[in-house]
């Protein structure tokens, strides 16, 4: 006997039934509390999470483009883009949860460098990259009014 019920199988049945809607509700919103809110530390205490301009850093001048990365609690990174070496660039329009990127593609290697618009230096890289040309500045238009669109320059 546990408790009040003959069986252990008896004991689920009535956990089933004792169980409301309200009770689903809150747990739904205890786990939607624990992804948005702040980390919790050992201490209890709030722990701001690094924000992205925090760690990744995009600085450039006449002749490249330099990448300071340092995501927390992976290893660091740096690169250079030269300005003469790009090929393509692509803009990926984000949404409320994601932030919009840069897509940056040399002659160099298959792969594409991502550069998040939130970066340190982000915002001024896309419009070093419109101001040079790289990219159509009515199609950053158009691909800043959208949400999760891909948009390139050139086309193919």
């Amino acid at each position: 006997m546990i408790g009040n019920f003959a069986t252990l199988s008896d004991l689920n049945e009535s956990a089933a039934i004792e169980q409301t809607p309200a009770d689903d509700l809150n747990i739904v919103l205890k786990r939607l509390k624990d992804l948005l809110l702040p980390a919790r530390g050992a201490s209890g205490d709030s722990e701001e999470l690094p924000s992205l301009a925090d760690w990744f850093e995009v600085a450039f001048d006449n002749s490249e483009i330099r990448l300071s990365v340092s995501p927390p609690n992976r290893s660091s990174w740096n690169a250079q883009i030269k300005w003469e070496r790009i090929i393509r660039i692509c803009f990926k329009a984000g949404d409320l949860y994601t932030p919009d990127e840069i897509y940056i593609f040399t002659d160099e290697r298959p792969e594409s460098f991502l550069i998040p618009i939130e970066a340190s230096g982000g915002s001024s890289l896309w419009d070093e990259l419109m101001r040079r040309g790289l990219f159509d500045a009515e199609l950053a238009i158009q691909a800043a009014m959208s949400t999760n669109k891909l948009y390139c320059c050139p086309k193919e």
